[in-house]
């Protein structure tokens, strides 16, 4: 059985919801999941707001706004009576019950459960249309399987058991079709995956039942070696390494979110990501096979705080370190980059949220500086350990852009850059004409 995740792009209109079907229904049996229609996931959130702010007329206007876009849809879906009044009927039911909303107390743990709404729209209508073309098709509702746990983190062995438990009493479909990015808490609660979303979902499923693949369909055929935003001429790359694939999703190449991979890497299965409007494209392979002795590709990583840490007690302290990392410990943030020198160490953060208390912790054990609006540069592929020129290369294409700081070495997979936000266009340019 292959895994099949399809974006909010992908199935944001009904024309685009015939056209998944055609590519599921491809002789083999799959388990789709499915991300809400483009725009709703925003509009729940903005009714979220309004119902925060107690104004419920405001957030009853932006629920019939949204019940009437997909009441049209559903009229463009279905072609028989029969199963137009069944998608209109999954509509009232859902948007009556976001409308219930408005009279009670709001909290987190409603807007979790309004914003979960979306996705149960999407495969309800797409699981209905299947079925009124005679396909053998059958939803499965992820919150009887997908969980995470009270450190928000996926309960794989829950997962694993319920789900196969429930196809075991579900076989012989054709077609399984299911919500990404929504799940229940440790408490049971409705709550969502947060980071990757639905292709976190379908990497997760991917590895509870063993799937012989994992296909991620999205607007784009595969990741390309440079962003095409700012760099003429760019390809896919037709072959990655899991880890390779994680660097660039990691780094900034919002194809694919970094927490996707490691399920399916641990598990040795397949990703493939494909183009819904182009899908006869060969797309991206992420397996478990090195390319060695190339560069992949490149990417950049946006909102980029470098923070230096200098001290002249750092010099033979053998528990300064600890103190620093501890420290952004304490505020839950994450490093990016580091280097150090007998005096000092600099680091990245991608979420400057706690940035001042950091700082002022920070100040008890050093001096700090502080640059923001930075950008990381990353560079992957298999090149660092085992071959030779690449590094001349990569920074003989940047002798004309500032850096601020480099890590090389720490993966045999990444050399990053971390530069000035302004120089981040003419950067990416002159590392696609030197290593491309």
């Amino acid at each position: 059985m292959k895994v099949l995740k399809f974006g909010g792009t992908s199935v944001g209109s009904a024309e685009r919801m015939k056209n998944v079907a055609k590519l599921v229904l491809n002789g083999e049996q799959n388990l789709v999941v499915l991300s809400a229609m483009s725009g709703t996931t925003n509009s729940l959130v903005e009714i979220s707001n309004y119902l925060y702010k107690k104004n419920s007329d405001g957030a009853n206007d932006v629920i019939s706004k949204l019940e009437i876009k997909y009441a049209n849809e559903v009229n463009d879906l279905y072609s028989s009576d029969e199963y137009k009044q069944k998608g209109m009927e999954l509509i009232r039911e859902r948007f009556n019950y976001i409308k219930s909303f408005a009279n009670n107390i709001f909290t987190v743990f409603e807007e979790k459960i309004i914003l979960a709404q979306g996705e149960l729209i999407s495969t309800g209508m797409f699981n209905l249309y299947l079925q009124e073309q005679g396909v053998k098709s059958i939803l499965l509702p992820a919150l009887d399987y997908m969980r995470i746990d009270k450190n928000n983190e996926p309960d794989t062995a829950f997962i694993r058991e319920n789900l196969n438990a429930i196809l075991d009493k579900n076989k012989g479909y054709e077609i399984y079709v299911t919500q990404g990015y929504i799940c229940r808490n440790a408490f049971g609660e409705v709550d969502n995956l947060q980071r990757g979303g639905s292709d976190y979902t379908a990497s997760l499923i991917g590895a509870a039942i063993l799937a012989d693949e994992i296909q991620i369909w999205t607007d784009i055929d595969g990741m390309h070696n440079n962003d095409p935003r700012f760099v003429e001429g760019t390809k896919p790359v037709h072959d990655l390494s899991f880890d390779e694939a994680a660097e660039l999703a990691y780094f900034g190449a919002k194809i694919l979110h970094p927490t996707c991979v490691l399920p399916a890497k641990v598990n040795n299965i397949p990703v493939r990501i494909l183009n819904t409007m182009e899908p006869t494209a060969y797309g991206t392979l992420i397996s478990g096979k090195q390319c060695s002795n190339r560069v992949a590709a490149i990417a950049a990583k946006d909102n980029i705080t470098a923070i230096k840490i200098k001290s002249g007690r750092m010099l033979l302290a053998y528990g300064f370190l600890r103190k620093v990392f501890e420290i952004f410990e304490s505020y839950k943030t994450p490093i990016d980059m580091i280097t150090t020198s007998e005096v000092g160490v600099s680091v990245t953060i991608d979420n400057s949220r706690h940035l001042y208390d950091i700082v002022e912790d920070l100040k008890k054990y050093a001096t700090v500086e502080v640059d923001e609006n930075q950008v990381i540069i990353c560079i992957v592929g298999d090149f660092v350990a085992s071959s030779k020129g690449y590094a001349s290369q990569i920074f003989d294409a940047l002798k004309e852009v500032p850096i601020r700081m480099i890590s090389y070495g720490g993966s045999s997979h990444n050399v990053s850059v971390l530069i000035n936000a302004e120089d981040k266009a003419n950067a990416l340019k002159a590392l696609s004409a030197k290593l491309f």
